[in-house]
């Protein structure tokens, strides 16, 4: 596989201009991973873990991004928030800022207004700070409160997370999977955010924790005016606390719009076959239930064309041939699909089968 030319995805997009409405705004991003061959370890190829992602998230709204394991979906998040390294091309706005463009002290600063919650409360803290530093380790560093205020504060923050201020002197293994979580919540509320990641928060937690966690969320977010970027495969939860919801197949966005749109009229197969998959609560319920068949391509190697063509029924001939071009279907609800393109976006696809046939 011949290596990515870094300039040329750098300059395959157009700039979007900034709207104060949204606090995010992420255009064509794309996050690829060297892979290393032969004796002097050089790029034989990339994995494509986020290959040309757009959305706009509103602020003080949450947007749900679902998809199977191994889709990218954590790894947008983490590119978003500048975790992962270099972006490869795209765009990320955040209060009209390239988040790419800052500087080391310009990021410094904006890390506090950036915050993730990770998927697993326990690995991601600390075994050897007791939770009172845990979560004021951050405020300190970055000199957020005044230091006779210190002790106030981190006991507000902790309030408003459903935590005891006896809790600060205890550790990480002392707690529940539940109260981890909390803390995980606290420590990235500390630092008064206006955006979260929040990565998969409840996966790890039973059903009754699950609902407790989401209820939490809400109500801070209501309380500090915060917006979400909820990560997440549980359907269930997403519809539950989004307003709008991006479905992510293999690095690609193929569904978005609001959680109302979706749910009531999914128009992607893939979108069709994940909300088929939702359990439902009633023994007699008869459930049309699409089974996919095979499993997810390699991102080092997707298919041409859809990458969804190897495991959709509805697979016509273009779809091997022609990446799907990004089309609303109705007001703010779009799909990447050929099963609605315009007729430009099918003469285009038409000429693009022919070309490729024509190739090989």
């Amino acid at each position: 596989m011949a290596a990515i030319n870094k300039t040329q995805i750098d300059t395959s997009f157009t700039p979007v201009t900034y709207d104060p409405q949204y606090i995010l705004m992420v255009n064509n991003l794309k996050k690829y991973f060297p892979i290393k061959g032969g004796m002097i370890s050089r790029t034989v190829g990339h994995v494509k873990a986020v290959d040309g992602v757009t959305f706009n998230l509103k602020r003080g709204t949450t947007m749900g991004l679902v998809g199977e394991s191994g889709c990218g979906k954590t790894t947008t998040g983490r590119t978003i928030l500048r975790l992962s390294g270099e972006k490869t091309g795209g765009q990320v706005l955040f209060n009209g800022k390239e988040v790419y463009d800052l500087s080391a002290k310009e990021m410094r600063e904006m890390r506090t207004k950036m915050q993730i919650i990770f998927q697993d409360p326990f690995s991601s803290l600390s075994p050897r700070l007791p939770v009172g530093e845990i979560i004021g380790e951050a405020v300190r560093e970055h000199k957020l409160v005044a230091s006779e205020e210190f002790d106030d504060y981190i006991d507000r923050i902790m309030d408003s997370c459903g935590l005891q201020p006896f809790h600060k002197d205890r550790y990480p293994h002392e707690f529940s999977g539940g109260q981890r979580q909390r803390i995980c919540i606290a420590r990235a509320l500390a630092l008064n955010p206006e955006f979260v990641v929040c990565d998969e928060p409840v996966s790890a937690l039973d059903v009754s924790i699950q609902a407790q966690i989401i209820n939490l969320l809400r109500e801070l977010q209501e309380q500090y005016k915060l917006t979400y970027l909820f990560i997440s495969h549980d359907l269930s939860v997403v519809e539950h606390i989004s307003d709008s919801v991006g479905v992510m197949y293999l690095g690609n966005l193929v569904e978005y719009g609001t959680t109302e749109d979706i749910f009531r009229m999914p128009l992607h197969p893939y979108t069709e076959a994940l909300l088929s998959a939702i359990p439902v609560p009633d023994p007699d319920a008869k459930m049309n239930r699409i089974v996919l068949e095979g499993s997810i391509p390699s991102p080092a190697n997707p298919p041409k064309g859809c990458k969804f063509h190897t495991r959709c029924e509805k697979c016509m001939e273009v779809c091997k041939y022609a990446a799907p071009e990004w089309t609303e279907v109705e007001p703010n609800h779009f799909c990447a699909c050929h099963l609605y393109n315009s007729a430009d976006a099918q003469a285009r696809a038409n000429e693009t089968m022919k070309a490729e046939m024509a190739a090989q």
